[in-house]
């Protein structure tokens, strides 16, 4: 503060010291001639062509330009006896110059002199109409003259100022010699001065005031307290966080704003709305918890997600996974619009990061707890693909997404889901599975269809004996093909002992059908039963012909 008061002491006296220099110029020129540029009355004693004579009281009379005796319409406004006010501006071999228009504008000056008040400070919007040595010749819109010292114009270029407007301060009448010295220096100075102050006392009291909103952008806005401009940044409009201030103010607004901040350097004043305005975080963080449900309005809506509004000046999220139980949602839009009031639950709030996370599909019905009112196992229900992978593909049914696995596609163990099926199909499948706990349903679209092993059995039961070729041989077994996609298990225990080692991949084998499920699609073969069977048949065989034997004895004996 000592410095800053040791300055302007400092420049004070600098001005002070000027404008005496520029006094003590001024009143020296006018001692080389005490007749020149004084305010006289002059007769026109003869007009001719382009000159004037007008007595003075001088040796000879005065020359004057009658361009200066012309009206706006360039006629004569004056003739011969007619007495003017001039000034002798030279002379020329003793003859006086004169001017009409020069004494007019001194004229103006005495009258300005006379009527003006020293106590009222007043800022002058002049026009610089040209310059001399000691600065510029400038004017009001009476025509008025004054005089701004080049050490009071406060500008680098000179030449910059010629034919512009300047708003100026008097820092010197001088009536003796009718001439007024101005300063923008001086209103620049006392501007920065006032400005400075009003800064700190906005600061300092830490007060709401009302400000009026002169420009709007589109990155906040440009608000006059007290003659200043200070800037209120779009993120300290609303507690919601950054705002488009266009859609919410209009330029002349009055609006409430709070001093938060001023940089010396670039002497840029921040404002803030927001902090003008009670704490909407504080007045929820008691009354909120998370699972309580809250009607919002969306406010906006972006792809990966929509920001709801509370109705307090607060926002809060919709992620979109939030949106809907849907696993596939492309965008918001689909599901919800802007204006939309809807019905959300708190999943998280946080009142000193002023985050709120809300839910809409927590207050949906879960569709994984519709699906088990509707369906059970067994079912045969329609269903669109929503996905295909390398392991199956996922079709959407009753709001939930059930598994058809590779293997429950076809019976043709080679298809797949993906070879076989498009996203936005419409199938057919059946319920085969429905995990409530870990809430997975599986499908199956070849249960639908009749399996090769349904078509074998139409022609084949148990205890026919058939002929396969060994497809694969396992320790538990060898599986048999026996049609095309119609396979049958031998169990190591149904083959014929120690003949498991000899087989081979490609080979046939004879055997005899032992259990068939067209339901679970399995058939089991036994060699061992089938040896058996061939015993028993030899057995009978053998019986038969001892009977007949003995009988044939025992017929020839009784003959």
């Amino acid at each position: 503060m000592v410095n800053e008061a040791n300055e302007i002491v400092q420049s004070e006296t600098a001005d002070e010291i000027e404008e005496m220099d520029f006094a003590a110029m001024l009143e020296e020129s006018f001692k080389k001639d005490s007749g020149r540029d004084a305010l006289i009355d002059g007769v026109i004693v003869e007009i001719k062509d382009d000159v004037a004579l007008v007595d003075v009281g001088k040796k000879s009379e005065g020359r004057l330009n009658t361009s200066e005796l012309l009206d706006n319409e360039g006629n004569l406004a004056y003739k011969v006896g007619d007495t003017i006010k001039v000034v002798i501006s030279g002379f020329r071999n003793e003859r006086p110059n004169v001017s009409h228009k020069k004494a007019v504008r001194k004229e103006r000056v005495k009258e300005f002199i006379e009527s003006y008040n020293e106590e009222e400070e007043r800022v002058l919007d002049l026009k610089v109409v040209g310059k001399n040595k000691g600065g510029f010749i400038a004017e009001d819109k009476n025509g008025v003259e004054f005089f701004l010292p080049r050490s009071q114009a406060a500008v680098r270029d000179i030449n910059s100022l010629v034919g512009k407007n300047v708003k100026v301060k008097i820092i010197k009448i001088d009536k003796d010699n009718e001439s007024i010295v101005v300063s923008r220096k001086k209103l620049l100075d006392d501007e920065r001065k006032r400005k400075k102050e009003i800064v700190q006392d906005l600061l300092d009291a830490d007060e709401v005031v009302e400000g009026t909103i002169k420009k709007i952008t589109t990155y906040g806005m440009f608000v006059d307290v007290g003659g200043i401009d200070g800037l209120v940044h779009y993120s300290e409009i609303s507690y919601k966080g950054p705002v488009n201030p266009s859609t919410i103010y209009k330029e002349g607004e009055v609006v409430p704003v709070k001093a938060i901040k001023y940089d010396k350097e670039k002497r840029h004043l921040s404002l803030s709305i927001k902090a003008a305005m009670p704490d909407p975080w504080e007045e929820i963080k008691d009354q909120l918890e998370v699972g309580d449900a809250i009607s919002v309005t969306v406010s906006n809506i972006e792809p990966y997600g929509a920001f709801v509004d509370l109705g307090n000046d607060i926002e809060g999220f919709l992620h979109i996974s939030e949106i809907s139980w849907d696993k596939n949602i492309k965008h918001p839009k689909d599901y919800i619009e802007e204006g939309q009031e809807i019905d959300v639950e708190v999943i998280e709030i946080d009142p000193n990061d002023r985050r709120l996370r809300v839910s809409l599909k927590n207050v949906l019905p879960k569709p994984f707890e519709e699906f088990l009112k509707n369906y059970k196992v067994g079912d045969v229900v329609k269903g669109v693909v929503t996905t295909t992978t390398n392991f199956g593909a996922f079709v959407k049914i009753g709001g939930i997404e059930g598994l058809l696995h590779n293997e429950d596609v076809s019976w043709n163990r080679n298809e797949k889901c993906k070879d076989l099926l498009n996203v936005g199909d419409e199938i057919e499948v059946k319920i085969i599975k429905i995990d409530d706990i870990n809430e997975k349903v599986s499908l199956s679209k070849k249960e639908l269809e009749e399996s090769p092993i349904q078509r074998y059995t139409k022609n084949h039961k148990n205890g026919d004996i058939v002929v396969g070729k060994i497809r694969d041989i396992k320790d538990f077994g060898v599986f048999v093909q026996l049609e095309e996609g119609v396979d049958a298990l031998i169990r190591t225990e149904d083959l014929a002992p120690g003949t498991q080692e000899e087989l081979k991949v490609g080979d046939d084998i004879e055997a005899v059908i032992t259990f068939i499920d067209d339901k679970k699609n399995r058939i089991r073969l036994s060699v061992r039963r089938l040896s058996k069977m061939k015993e028993r048949e030899t057995l009978k065989e053998i019986n038969k012909e001892e009977k007949m034997t003995l009988g044939d004895i025992i017929k020839d004996q009784l003959k």
